[in-house]
């Protein structure tokens, strides 16, 4: 287990990307929209992990409320692991709680949430990349 990414919160993706990108020199791997969470994402890869810049699509979504009520910062940390599910059950058995059912990208990718209150308040996503 190793940590993916590290997902921060912003108002503005442009803006944002004139400091990690420009000010910082991290280069942006990957830009796109992803509808079903309603947001925009930049990747920019540091080593073996990533930074994930998160811009809602719509201000009531989700990300648009963490904004509201948080301000931009750090939303996540995603810790890559073998196998979610086993990962899950694991946790289950040790009286954590998850904030989202397992969810499945259009590559593969399966994922889900632990709830903030079982991880000392910070939300952690669970990441398992498709086999290759």
């Amino acid at each position: 287990m190793h940590i993916h990414h590290i997902a921060i919160a912003v108002r503005d993706l442009d803006t944002a990307l004139a400091f990690y990108r420009d000010a910082l020199g991290a280069e942006v791997a990957e830009r796109r929209e992803v509808p079903t969470e309603g947001v925009e994402i930049a990747f920019l890869p540091l080593g073996t992990s990533e930074i994930e810049l998160l811009e809602p699509l719509d201000p009531d979504n989700s990300i648009g409320r963490f904004l509201e009520h948080r301000g931009e910062g750090i939303h996540h940390l995603c810790l890559l692991v073998d196998n979610v599910e086993r990962t899950i059950a694991r946790l289950e058995a040790q009286g954590a709680r998850m904030a989202t059912p397992v969810r499945v990208q259009e590559d593969g990718t399966r994922y889900a949430f632990i709830h903030p209150k079982s991880a000392q308040g910070v939300l952690i996503e669970l990441y398992e990349k498709p086999a290759q």
